[in-house]
């Protein structure tokens, strides 16, 4: 678990001025704005933590100004950041309101603070929902099934990540596919780590034609690739050149900045329903209208932990300097990744049948959204199903 070390001479950070709105009575998680890390109960003092609900002492209840621990009542943060009983006078504080923002107390450097509602506000989901309003299920290294192909012997057998192929992944409703590609003389070829043992290689265009194949012959759906990209710019602009009827699918997120994401009718009635990510940084690729993922999401940290034992349900991003709390001129898709290091059949049906839990009361408040694409392992153990179509009743306001 990730601290951060509280200097006890920090005081009250000045604040805005007086006609600025005063926080309302309620139940928090208290983010920081720069790290995306929550304001945590050590015993004897504050420090950030990874959220975690509030298996870290992680939610305050603020009244009349104190920030009481919920789950040590009684327990208040003091102007110095220690803790003290609430009766103490330096336990008051003054929030004030700096847009979606607030300035309380300093932390690890932080001046600016979201007061995230542990129970998010919640209305029905429109009949034309925004695309960063829906939920998508998300197959984790979904070329590494044994069907299609997959990562060198002996770990296909042993472990792979799915056990259907492609094809029956869209039938079954999957809509969003992690990809790894890697570049041989053959072009972009889907494996893990190394192509050279893979018994079956597949070509990362082959995919793609199902995909497009499969959007051609069902015009309400749409479909995101995210691809873990170790090929030049100029390979991937070959291969995705030899997809038949891709540029007709194809979205290249025109207009998003300044107007947000389009509704469902208009992807629909656009016919750019394919959105495809790639990890690399910018190079030429994206002239090929393949969008790079950190200017338009945001992802959790890969991995919950080994194939058995406990599981970690912190949720926090993966990259450095971009935390889940994130905004732009636009709000970022979510990429809420639910999978471990060992893609364990056990294991996996019992993480899938909990991602509604953790995506509801753990990583929805962390990210101060909802989740658009929910990744796992074995889609076909656990029900994750029944979690997206759960998330797909309501959109969440913080």
């Amino acid at each position: 678990m990730r601290l951060v070390p509280v200097a006890a001479a920090l005081l009250l950070l000045p604040l805005v001025p007086a006609a600025a709105t005063a926080a309302p009575a309620g139940t928090y998680y208290v983010t920081g704005v720069q790290s995306g890390l929550n304001v945590a109960n050590t015993g004897s003092a504050v420090a950030l933590h990874r959220p975690k609900g509030n298996e870290g002492r992680q939610q305050w209840s603020l009244r009349d100004g104190r920030f009481e621990d919920v789950s040590s009542p009684g327990s208040c943060i003091t102007r110095s950041l220690g803790i003290a009983p609430c009766s103490r006078e330096d336990t008051v504080h003054t929030p004030r309101q700096v847009g979606d923002q607030w300035e309380i107390f300093g932390i690890g450097g932080e001046t600016r603070w979201y007061l995230t509602p542990t129970t998010g506000g919640t209305a029905p989901m429109p009949a034309d929902p925004r695309l960063d309003q829906m939920t998508f299920l998300t197959s984790h290294n979904a070329y590494a099934n044994g069907v299609d192909g997959g990562f060198a012997p002996p770990f296909v057998n042993l472990a792979p990540n799915q056990r259907r192929g492609l094809t029956q992944q869209l039938a079954d409703g999957v809509r969003g596919f992690m990809l790894d590609i890697h570049q041989t003389p053959d072009g972009a070829i889907l494996c893990h780590n190394s192509c050279t043992l893979v018994s079956r290689p597949v070509a990362l265009w082959v995919d793609i034609q199902r995909i497009v194949d499969f959007l051609a012959a069902n015009r309400s759906e749409i479909v995101t690739v995210f691809l873990e990209d170790y090929v030049s710019a100029a390979v991937l602009r070959a291969e995705l050149r030899r997809v038949a009827g891709l540029n007709d699918v194809l979205f290249r997120a025109e207009g998003v900045r300044e107007n947000g994401w389009p509704t469902r009718s208009r992807m629909l009635a656009d016919n750019k329903r394919l959105l495809i990510f790639t990890d690399h940084a910018k190079d030429g690729r994206e002239d090929s209208g393949v969008l790079y993922q950190r200017d338009w999401t945001v992802e959790n940290y890969w991995s919950m932990g080994p194939g058995v034992g406990n599981s970690d349900w912190s949720c926090y991003s993966r990259w450095d300097g971009r935390p889940l709390t994130a905004t732009d001129t636009f709000r970022p898709l979510f990429v809420m990744n639910h999978f471990r290091d060992v893609p364990m059949t056990a294991t996996a049906t019992t993480d899938n049948a909990k991602l509604a839990d953790r995506a509801q009361r753990f990583c929805q408040p962390a990210a101060r959204k909802k989740p658009t694409y929910l990744a796992v392992d074995h889609y076909h153990l656990g029900d994750p199903a029944s979690a997206v179509a759960r998330l797909n009743t309501y959109t969440y306001q913080p």
